[in-house]
C-alpha cells in the first residue's frame, strides 16, 4: 500500500538569540508538553545560541570529561537526549525542533538523517560538501565534526536538536572528549569560510529546515 500524501505542517521559527542553557531547556519541555495535551497546535524551530555550557546525554559517560564535574567552576547538565558530551558557546548556532513525528515518520533513525541532511543542505550553499560517517551521527567537513545532533522524543514529540559550529571558540572542546569520538576532531565553518556569521547561516539553516522537512515557516514576531 502506498504511503499516504501528509499535509504540509506550519512551523514556528522562534530566533532567541544568545539563551541560558537551562532557560531554553525548560521552555523544550513546555512546548512538548502542550503538543502532547493538544497535537494539533503547530511545530516549532528554536534557534539559538548559548553561553558555555557542557552538557551530557542520559547514558553518557564522565569519562569523556578531561575535569572534574562537580568543583571545576563549569556548568554542566545532564539532559535526557541520546548521546555522550558535548560543549555549547556563542558562534554555535543551536536548533531545537519540535516536531510531532506523527505527522512526519515515526522513526527516528529518519529523524536523524533528515536533520543531517539540513545540515548538508546549508554547507552546500557555502560550496563546502559536508558528509556522514557510517555508524555515526552528525555531519562532517574535510575530517572535521562541525555539526552534533542529539535528540530526545517522547510520545513522537520531538526536543533537544542540532549544534553547528559557526564561528565559536572552540578551546572548550579541549576539556571534553567530543561526542565520545577520541580519533576525530571538531571544527567550524569559520575555518574555511573565515567572513561567516551567525546571522547569516541562522537564516540559511531556516530555509534549509524548511525544505527538507517540506514545512511553512512563519517567524514568531521579537
Amino acid at each position: 500500500m502506498e504511503n499516504p500524501i501528509r499535509q504540509t505542517r506550519n512551523c514556528i521559527l522562534e530566533n532567541r538569540g544568545i539563551t541560558p542553557y537551562r532557560e531554553s531547556w525548560e521552555y523544550q519541555k513546555q512546548l512538548v508538553t502542550e503538543r502532547i495535551e493538544n497535537p494539533d497546535l503547530n511545530d516549532w524551530l528554536i534557534l539559538l545560541e548559548h553561553p558555555p555550557v557542557y552538557t551530557l546525554g542520559t547514558g553518557a559517560s564522565t569519562d569523556f570529561l578531561r575535569f572534574e564535574p562537580h568543583n571545576s567552576g563549569r556548568q554542566l547538565y545532564r539532559v535526557e537526549r541520546g548521546g555522550e558530551v558535548t560543549y555549547h558557546c556563542p558562534g554555535q548556532l543551536v536548533g531545537y525542533p519540535i516536531l510531532n513525528l506523527r505527522y512526519y515518520q515515526q522513526d527516528l533513525h529518519w529523524y536523524l538523517r533528515q536533520l543531517e541532511q539540513v545540515i548538508i543542505l546549508v554547507l552546500s550553499i557555502y560550496g563546502l560538501v559536508g558528509y556522514r560517517i557510517p555508524g555515526l551521527t552528525g555531519v562532517w567537513l574535510e575530517g572535521k565534526k562541525v555539526a552534533a545532533i542529539g535528540i530526545k522524543v517522547r510520545r513522537w514529540i520531538t526536543m533537544h536538536g542540532f549544534a553547528l559550529n559557526v564561528c565559536p571558540d572552540l578551546t572548550g572542546f579541549q576539556d571534553i572528549v567530543p561526542c565520545g569520538i577520541v580519533d576525530k576532531s571538531v571544527g567550524s565553518l569559520s575555518e574555511f569560510l573565515p567572513d561567516i556569521t551567525i546571522d547569516q547561516v541562522r537564516k540559511d539553516v531556516a530555509l534549509a529546515f524548511a525544505e527538507v522537512f517540506q514545512v511553512n515557516l512563519y517567524e514568531k514576531p521579537a
